[in-house]
């Protein structure tokens, strides 16, 4: 029986990026269903969860961050910008977008586009908080210009604040957090413990 993970991630998030291709590559090998859901980290989660947008943490939890950035980017052989041009940066309209193509096109292209958001962040120093970026981002993966309109909808909304509301609900307080039937396993650094569950089954 295939085994389902519900990826709660942020678009902007650093650490969503350092673990979103060999997160992508270990649930394919084990044949699991990644449910792509984006949340609302700053707005939703982490009022419930004690958590603090960067601005707010200390400043040694703040250098430490940078510290960490850099190992895991050295020892993943993973670019990774430290400061870039647009961070922090709003990622609501990423995220409902992902949920439009996510929606309409499946979870692999949504799976794709995300790649290419935390990319554009953390490589290419773009600003996924500007239209013209996501519909760039959108035609640089082949994926229809009309999922920009359709992040806008309504459903679309819906989706990405239960998705948050999920998110809440199943005990995330972080991203990425990946969930496999009531387990959460926090944080890009944690897939070699999610690699041995999915081993299970």
């Amino acid at each position: 029986m295939s085994l389902n993970i519900d990826y709660y991630f942020a678009p902007q998030s650093p650490y969503t990026y350092l673990g979103h291709l060999r997160f992508w590559d270990i649930a394919r090998k084990a044949g699991a269903t990644i449910r792509v859901m984006p949340v609302d980290l700053g707005g939703k989660v982490f009022p419930v969860s004690g958590g603090l947008p960067l601005g707010k943490r200390a400043p040694q939890r703040q250098a430490y961050r940078l510290l960490e950035l850099r190992r895991f980017s050295e020892w993943l052989h993973v670019p990774l910008n430290l400061e870039p041009k647009y961070f922090p940066v709003p990622g609501d309209d990423a995220a409902r977008l992902i949920i439009a193509v996510d929606l309409q096109d499946g979870s692999h292209a949504a799976m794709s586009l995300a790649d290419s958001i935390l990319r554009a962040v953390w490589e290419q120093d773009r600003n996924i908080a500007e239209e013209a970026t996501l519909a760039a981002l959108l035609a640089e993966r082949e994926l229809p210009a009309a999922r920009l309109e359709a992040s806008h909808s309504q459903a679309v909304q819906e989706r990405y604040e239960a998705d948050s509301q999920a998110a809440v609900d199943a005990g995330v307080f972080g991203a990425p957090s990946y969930v496999v039937d009531g387990e959460i396993f926090w944080g890009q650094d944690r897939l070699d413990f999610l690699e041995r569950r999915l081993k299970v089954g």
